[in-house]
């Protein structure tokens, strides 16, 4: 059991009275330092880690020796290479790797210092390469907290109120297998309906489908529920979008790098877009955000775009040696992905026969989230029963965070062993036995 001591609590009473509040209110996690695949608070508890700090250590909590090498090397010889101004090779030589990684015809790229940053690029160029003033995003879509990316969002009230206006933003619905807005009975009935949808209501009743510069999607939305839409619906929504001129931005800022176990989330789907956003472990702890677009849709010209910090060597020296890590090992971690998110999903099936408050499982690769439910005909979220699940968990040393009104994320590093997924999810049982009604 995790003992709070007298210097967390003074750490956090320090903290409410100088910093703004976030969302740094699901538990007293005070962190110190974190190695593989544990994270160590200020009193010293060991907590297994579920959340990899937020999806950003995909190869291990701190990264690994070979990435945090990279890091120091590059410190005494330049942090900041003002390279949106300036010439620098280690960027373009980083640039001229990461675009391997996409499909064929993908060639240009724009560093920033965020996933919230990188779809801000994505907005501008979008309506640079189309000359089209709106933009369609989803419900339950979460694609950053700065006010152009904000407008795409569409996750919780709260997170827009007192904000706007944004951006020219018009919302569908996503489908959502689970709770499918149209009430559907099975998941193409769904992907279909939410087609329909934007195509004889949005562009037949609200704006024009040649207006519309892009379509921003997650291939899996993120804090919004963890939702794996349809295959159905992700390919007729590329056809709906190139059938109209309208580009496609993909979100991988949390879907991708691996997540799934393949290092774009969206080519589960079988489709490509035309621009791709990624942060979050793409520099393995080090904050930086890649906006990846089809060479043929143009290039922008001098002073449309640019900034101070992209391009950042530290970041770049991060991302580097971690994508070097990933393109080695790519084989051996995409089996470790499947294998053990076959294991998670097989484990969370097996709860979910023996425990109602558990009302749906879904997930790709070690991208899974765990929909609790105060019963399974209602389906009416359990909101406070989810908190006191990821309370309960953090007592015995296992960090969770949750998504959607009452999902739980269950994100390890990809690398964790798995005798620490099993203890994880041993952890994460008792505490659903302890909440679930039947028991």
């Amino acid at each position: 059991m995790i003992k709070i001591n007298d210097r967390i609590r003074n750490i956090i009473a320090r903290d409410k009275k100088v910093m703004f509040t976030t969302s740094r209110e699901h538990f007293p996690f005070v962190v110190d330092h974190a190695s593989g695949d544990f994270a160590y608070d200020v009193a010293g508890n060991r907590f297994i880690d579920f959340s990899s700090f937020i999806g950003v250590y995909t190869l291990g909590d701190n990264a690994n020796e070979e990435i945090r090498q990279a890091v120091k090397g590059q410190v005494d010889k330049l942090m900041h290479p003002a390279f949106l101004d300036f010439f620098s090779e280690t960027p373009v030589r980083f640039a001229e790797k990461l675009v391997t990684m996409f499909p064929k015809g993908f060639g240009r790229v724009f560093f920033s210092n965020s996933g919230a940053e990188s779809i801000e690029d994505a907005i501008k160029l979008t309506r640079i390469f189309t000359r089209r003033p709106y933009l369609l995003s989803f419900y339950n879509s979460f694609h950053g907290r700065t006010l152009g990316a904000l407008g795409l969002t569409a996750s919780k009230a709260i997170q827009r109120k007192y904000i706007g206006p944004g951006p020219n933003v018009i919302h569908a619905p996503y489908p959502y297998p689970y709770r499918c807005p149209f009430n559907t009975s099975s998941e193409d009935e769904c992907a279909d309906a939410c087609i329909d949808f934007v195509e004889s209501n949005i562009f037949a009743k609200e704006t024009s489908p040649d207006e519309i510069a892009a379509i921003f999607m997650e291939p899996v939305q993120g804090e919004g529920g963890y939702i794996v839409p349809p295959k159905r619906f992700v390919q007729k929504l590329r056809k709906l979008a190139s059938d109209n001129g309208i580009l496609l931005v993909d979100d991988e800022i949390q879907a991708g790098y691996m997540r799934t176990g393949k290092f774009l989330a969206l080519d589960n789907f079988g489709v490509e877009a035309d621009i791709y956003t990624m942060s979050k472990a793409l520099g393995a702890g080090v904050p930086i955000g890649a906006t990846v677009a089809r060479r043929a849709l143009g290039d922008s010209k001098p002073g449309e775009h640019a900034g101070t910090f992209g391009g950042n060597l530290l970041a770049i020296a991060a991302a580097e040696a971690s994508l070097d890590y990933v393109k080695r090992n790519m084989k051996s971690l995409q089996g470790a992905v499947r294998t053990k998110g076959e294991f998670v999903m097989d484990r969370l099936h097996e709860m979910m026969s023996d425990y109602d408050i558990i009302g749906d499982v879904r997930g790709i690769g070690l991208m899974i989230g765990m929909e609790l439910v105060r019963d399974r005909r209602s389906k009416v979220p359990a909101v406070a029963e989810r908190a006191k699940i990821v309370d309960e968990c953090f007592r015995n040393g296992l960090l969770l965070l949750p998504a959607g009104i009452s999902t739980i994320r269950i994100i390890p590093p990809i690398t964790m062993e798995m005798d620490n997924i099993e203890k994880g999810m041993d952890v994460l049982e008792n505490a659903i036995k302890k909440s679930d009604k039947k028991r």
